[in-house]
């Protein structure tokens, strides 16, 4: 039978938080986070990355709820004027709540409830804002049972929001933010404020709080596709510390999240970095005459191009611009396609490197 118990406000005790093995953790954590912020300085444009790396975890939020697309579909979607099923218009949605996320920390270092409330709403596309209705509950999808009842009342959801928000934005004196992140993401999940679109907006608060402690410079740590790979886990883990209010493994969940997906990650940017710069030597060796440095990086950029965004990059006509991507192709860095109307330049192997697991 299922209990509801109050959900308490943060922080919860320290000795529950700070275990050995947390401690133990959390030096590893750090460690390839720090290499990862590093790592990211040695792409010279960091559009690249945030680009590529953003598109992927668009794509991995909405998995875990089900909602599934293919990375194709995405770039298609975001190039061409065709016709996009709604799974892939949600990622895309997905996609600019992370942009705005970032630049609203950018702006103002710190988050409010209405920054919350915008995120939230661009991804669901609606205006329920928080839940005033009672009956929300959270069911097993396979037994139907109920695991979990948050918060009911609207009251009693925005004091919590407003506890969670204090300790979101101020910096917890001593306490590590890795093991702070992990007890934010199960406050925040566990309150529920909304009536949807809690897991990908909770998923978006992880990176701008990464952000937001300097623990990043940019949107590029996203920890969707390890919870993905290991989904049973992550609910098991979150209801764990509802009922037995067992932190340990839960933060361990997230701090060994972060560590994976940070090494994936300072992976993925070393191979693109390779590739960019033996990208740079072909053209400039099989395609001297039309080679600038600027194209080159569009592509990275743009891992789906199309003649307009070289004609606004390189201030150049469109006949021009066709005939360098043509170039681009006969020399094997570009595929064109077909979409529609339009011809679609790919970048092919980097579209291989984005997809590794």
């Amino acid at each position: 039978m299922h209990h509801i118990q109050k959900l308490l406000k943060l922080p919860p005790e320290r000795e529950k938080i700070e275990t050995i093995k947390i401690l133990r953790q959390l030096g590893k954590t750090s460690n390839a986070l720090g290499e990862l912020k590093g790592v990211a300085k040695i792409i010279p444009n960091q559009a690249m990355l945030v680009n590529a790396v953003v598109i992927q975890e668009a794509k991995d939020s909405s998995e875990i709820e089900n909602i599934i697309t293919t990375q194709d579909e995405l770039y298609k979607a975001l190039i061409t004027k065709g016709k996009y099923s709604t799974e892939t218009k949600e990622v895309i949605n997905y996609r600019k709540a992370i942009f705005r996320g970032h630049e609203i920390i950018k702006k103002q270092g710190f988050l409010r409830l209405t920054d919350i409330e915008e995120i939230q709403k661009m991804i669901v596309e609606n205006n329920a804002g928080i839940r005033s209705m009672m009956g929300t509950v959270l069911k097993n999808d396979k037994t139907g049972e109920v695991v979990y009842t948050p918060p009911q009342e609207k009251r009693e959801i925005l004091d919590l929001l407003s506890n969670f928000l204090e300790h979101f934005n101020l910096s917890q004196n001593d306490l590590s933010p890795l093991i702070n992140l992990a007890v934010l993401h199960y406050q925040f999940e566990s309150i529920h404020p909304f009536y949807d679109g809690n897991g990908r907006t909770g998923r978006i608060l992880n990176i701008l709080y990464l952000i937001i402690n300097n623990l990043l410079d940019i949107p590029i740590l996203y920890l969707s596709s390890y919870i993905n790979e290991n989904k049973s886990e992550y609910y098991k883990l979150l209801n764990k510390v509802n009922s037995t209010d067992n932190w340990e493994k839960w933060i361990l969940y997230i701090l060994k999240a972060i560590e994976t997906t940070a090494n994936n990650t300072i992976k993925k940017i070393n191979s693109i970095k390779m590739l960019l710069e033996r990208s740079i030597l072909i053209a400039q060796e099989k395609a001297s005459k039309i080679y600038r440095k600027e194209l080159i990086e569009l592509l990275f950029e743009q891992p789906y191009s199309k003649i307009d965004f070289v004609v606004t990059r390189l201030g150049i006509e469109r006949k021009a611009a066709s005939r360098y991507l043509k170039k681009l192709e006969e020399i094997g860095i570009l595929k064109s396609q077909k979409v529609g109307r339009e011809t679609i330049f790919v970048n092919t192997k980097l579209i291989e490197i984005l997809k590794q697991p």
